[in-house]
């Protein structure tokens, strides 16, 4: 009888374990499937019009270096990426084809709308990325700094690797790190510049490539910036730092390949004739405004035409303010450049959508695509404003040195902030009439739910998590919880954003990394109203994901 219960009970284990294997796979891949759909498929389209015969190949060699750009990214992001990517590649099954789908989305292994949480395997993401030894700690980088102080700058430097060799911490330069990569890179570049009959893209496409050998960027940011009477806009090489969450120091790299947007581009010229008044009009101390990083701000409107890199992993960027570099800001300004064919997917797919859902009914009507598209670009030219380089006990030294790892939520805090304060001033001014106030204020209130899906441990989302809980504690924004909608305060709104707007200057202008830390972990939190809000819009796509024309 012993034996026979002995044998049921093993037959019996077996079914279990027999029906939880063929189980498990399945909810695995439903599972998959609601995260890739987090993502709409989106075509991406361009006007190749707008391009003669030679144009059109200088577009097709750059889109080749493009997808090596893609190759450096994923090596930078996770040590065991191309070996994640071989074994899923190699697989013919359902489960692992959904693995690898979602995994190129993400660059990796690790979920960026949910906290970097793995989704292959169990190992969770390294805050250094692949930028430093996975097992080396903030500590051990400062205390090996602090016994080698002559290694500082090489160490700090956005363009190097962090490795160990014998034993020792070592900086090896991208040049060489990633010499197999950008070699095909240089030669396509080069290439490229034959073909380009405008002579400042064919200058910069040369330096760019000379800079790729050199580890030196600055010549070829300073050739970006002289950019002019071009049809195509490219930028290629290291430059964001959100990657390496340790300390904010390493450029992970990336390209935009767009094509200028004549009409867009002509309309948006006058505003950068307003620089000066936006610095002027920062609410503190003129001892911290910064009229000295260039009086030269191009903004361009572009149609993305390929994204690579950095630029494409997770959540696509809707416009970008480059270079980063201090000292060519100081010398030339920085560039705003905007994807409009991006603003108007994601307006459309997901900002609309969005404030059906979480605006009180009487404000939507306030929610329009040029309160959108002008918050972003108001955003962009905020970047290049405030306090850059600042004096700290007497040391010149930069913001985001000083900010360490909290600089880049603190960062798209301010610009997000000065977004909204700027385009205030552009109402002042008359450049916008009095009723586009309104349109401003809830379309970037709805706004801040399509960046805080995201995540809020995300440097955008965390911004705007700050500016959410911020103006809600202080009655800027009211939360109606019978109907489970939010709606701005006009009567508040401008003097709370402003308020707020001192705050997060003063944090930069002074390199205070405590006060920095303390805003960060008081107001990037999931509030009540938040987490009630963004599980209503769980039923919508997070964010787009990019099919580029060019790749069909």
């Amino acid at each position: 009888m012993k034996q026979i219960f002995t044998y049921l009970l093993l037959a019996a284990i077996s079914i279990t374990l027999t029906f939880c294997t063929q189980q498990k796979p399945d909810k695995d891949i439903s599972m998959l499937e609601k995260k890739i759909a987090q993502y709409a498929e989106t075509e991406i389209k361009y006007d190749d019009n707008l391009l003669d015969e030679k144009q059109k190949v200088v577009v097709q060699k750059l889109f080749e270096a493009g997808k090596i750009i893609d190759e450096i990214f994923l090596e930078q992001v996770y040590s065991k990426n191309f070996e994640i990517r071989d074994k899923l590649l190699n697989s013919t099954s359902e489960e692992d084809k959904l693995k690898l789908k979602f995994f190129e989305i993400n660059f990796g292994p690790f979920d960026r709308l949910d906290h970097d949480k793995p989704f292959i395997g169990d190992s969770p993401k390294p805050m250094g990325a692949n930028f430093y030894p996975e097992d080396m700690t903030k500590e051990e980088f400062e205390s090996f700094i602090a016994d080698n102080p002559d290694k500082e700058k090489e160490f700090t430097s956005e363009f190097t690797v962090i490795r160990r060799v014998n034993g020792e911490l070592t900086a090896i330069p991208y040049t060489e790190y990633y010499k197999s990569k950008l070699t095909p890179i240089i030669k396509l570049m080069r290439e490229a510049a034959e073909y380009a009959e405008n002579e400042s893209l064919k200058n910069y496409l040369l330096k760019r490539a000379s800079a790729l050998e050199s580890n030196d960027y600055f010549e070829s940011d300073m050739a970006w910036m002289d950019l002019k009477d071009h049809t195509i806009e490219v930028v290629i090489g290291p430059y964001e730092v959100y990657e390496d969450a340790l300390f904010n120091y390493k450029a992970a790299f990336e390209m935009f390949l767009t094509l200028v947007d004549p009409g867009g581009t002509q309309k948006l010229k006058q505003f950068s004739s307003y620089l000066d008044d936006i610095e002027n009009n920062l609410p503190i101390p003129d001892e911290h405004k910064n009229f000295n990083r260039g009086s030269e701000s191009p903004i361009v409107v572009v149609q993305e035409i390929f994204g690579a890199g950095d630029t494409k992993a997770g959540v696509q960027t809707l416009a970008f303010n480059l270079p980063n570099d201090e000292r060519v800001r100081k010398a030339k300004g920085s560039k705003k450049v905007m994807l409009k064919n991006l603003h108007e997917a994601k307006f459309e797919k997901l900002l609309k959508p969005i404030s059906e859902i979480v605006l009180a009914e009487d404000q939507q009507q306030y929610v329009t695509f040029d309160a959108f598209f002008n918050h972003t670009l108001m955003h962009e030219m905020s970047h290049g404003v405030g306090p850059g380089f600042i004096k700290v006990d007497g040391r010149d030294t930069e913001v985001k040195k000083e900010l360490k790892e909290t600089y880049s939520t603190i960062e798209e805090c301010k610009a997000d902030i000065l977004g909204m304060f700027n385009n205030d001033l552009m109402i002042q001014k008359g450049v916008y009439p009095e009723s586009f106030r309104n349109e401003m204020w809830v379309t970037f209130l709805a706004g801040t739910f399509r960046s805080m899906r995201f995540g809020i441990n995300e440097a955008h989302g965390g911004g705007n998590a700050i500016i959410y809980n911020y103006l809600l504690e202080n009655g800027a924004y009211t939360f109606d919880e019978a109907a489970q909608k939010v709606n701005v305060n006009f009567n508040t709104v401008y003097d709370v954003l402003k308020e707020l707007a001192t705050k997060v200057l003063m944090i930069q202008a002074t390199g205070d990394y405590q006060a920095s830390k303390d805003l960060i972990a008081k107001y990037v939190v999931e509030t009540p109203s938040m987490k009630i809000l963004i599980e209503k819009l769980n039923v919508l796509p997070v964010d787009i994901k990019p099919v580029f024309e060019i790749e069909k």
